[in-house]
């Protein structure tokens, strides 16, 4: 998808990459190929000629920084970078004791898409493997991410790795789908393999729960309901994002 996107050039807007796809061109290579392009001049030609191949460049080396350094502000499209850095995701969730900004971490979940590993508050709960994981990721995969997961575990972490980060709740927006997690995956038809409806406020109460009781059948309970979340962001993910790939196509 990146191959056929114009947007992370410097001054083309949404209307300017749809103006170039009308003019039959669909890739980088297409762009190289025209000696004028409307409504670019013929030195912003070159200029933009040099920037693609600095692109070819950054994907031929697997640089995601590149993309995100120039997408970053352009949330709304960040999501193009998912087919091409997905298999080097991390996908992430946390769970907190409230849901106020001082409530502290309980629970940290991290998958690669194949393997989770569920890091849990006086247990195995380590912030400094969390930075580790996440710094070694071409992209960092969340749900509501931007506004929650992230804000919080600055808190943990001063040094938190800056690299390129996909909130599926933006994403799923883009894509007409509104509402939480739980809501969306019901829309799109993704199941939970837990036997109970659990729901973020439930969350809490688990930990409240174990906390208070030492009972470690509340805890498995936030552990597989973490997983769960994990889990499903990539079920998500490659759901809503092979979306708004049709719908490029059909528009160019």
């Amino acid at each position: 998808m990146l191959t056929n996107s114009f947007i992370f050039l410097d001054g083309i807007s949404d209307k300017g990459e749809q103006n170039i796809w009308n003019q039959g061109i669909l890739s980088w290579n297409d762009f190289f190929a025209m000696k004028r392009v409307k409504g670019i001049s013929q030195i912003r030609k070159i200029f933009l000629d040099n920037e693609i191949n600095n692109a070819k460049k950054a994907l031929l080396g697997n640089d995601s920084g590149f993309f995100w350094k120039r997408l970053q502000k352009r949330k709304a499209v960040m999501w193009k970078l998912y087919p091409h850095f997905k298999d080097e995701a991390v996908f992430l969730d946390i769970e907190t004791a409230g849901w106020n900004k001082g409530s502290f971490v309980t629970v940290v979940g991290i998958s690669d898409g194949f393997d989770s590993r569920i890091l849990v508050k006086g247990i195995n709960l380590d912030f400094g493997i969390v930075r580790k994981i996440v710094s070694h990721a071409k992209l960092l995969v969340t749900f509501n991410g931007s506004a929650f997961d992230i804000p919080i575990l600055r808190r943990y972490i001063k040094d938190f790795p800056d690299v390129p980060h996909l909130d599926l709740m933006r994403v799923c927006e883009s894509a007409g789908l509104s509402g939480g997690l739980k809501e969306i995956e019901m829309k799109l038809g993704i199941a939970r393999n837990l036997d109970y409806d659990i729901k973020g406020g439930d969350a809490i109460s688990l930990w409240r729960m174990y906390s208070a009781s030492g009972n470690d059948e509340y805890l498995k309970l936030l552990m597989r309901y973490n997983e769960e979340d994990v889990i499903n962001l990539k079920r998500i993910a490659d759901v809503v994002v092979q979306r708004l790939i049709g719908h490029c196509l059909i528009n160019e």
